[in-house]
């Protein structure tokens, strides 16, 4: 939109605007940009923690699960143990005899 003037301090005045206009136009788009990107980095961090989440639950079972087959393998030691004792006994046994 074109305003004619023929006073020189109202076209300046309104070349100052336009000016300011573009620079508003321009300041709002970046904020804009900002925001977009700000929305896409939230989501992101969401699903970060998500995988988090998920993460420290499969750690938990895996650590619960490591606890009991280590208890196993300590029970499964102390059986086989027992057995070995046991067959030594009879060797011994058998070889007094």
């Amino acid at each position: 939109m074109a305003i004619k003037t023929s006073n020189p301090a109202v076209s300046q005045a309104v070349a100052r605007l336009r000016s300011a206009l573009g620079a508003l136009e321009a300041a709002a788009e970046r904020r804009l940009e900002l925001d977009r990107g700000k929305a896409g980095a939230e989501t992101e961090l969401a699903l970060m923690q998500d995988d988090r989440a998920r993460l420290a639950t499969e750690l938990d079972l895996a650590m619960s699960r490591a606890e009991r087959l280590a208890a196993v393998n300590k029970d499964v030691d102390r059986r086989i143990h027992s057995v070995m004792v046991g067959i030594r006994g009879v060797l011994d046994g058998a070889e007094q005899a």
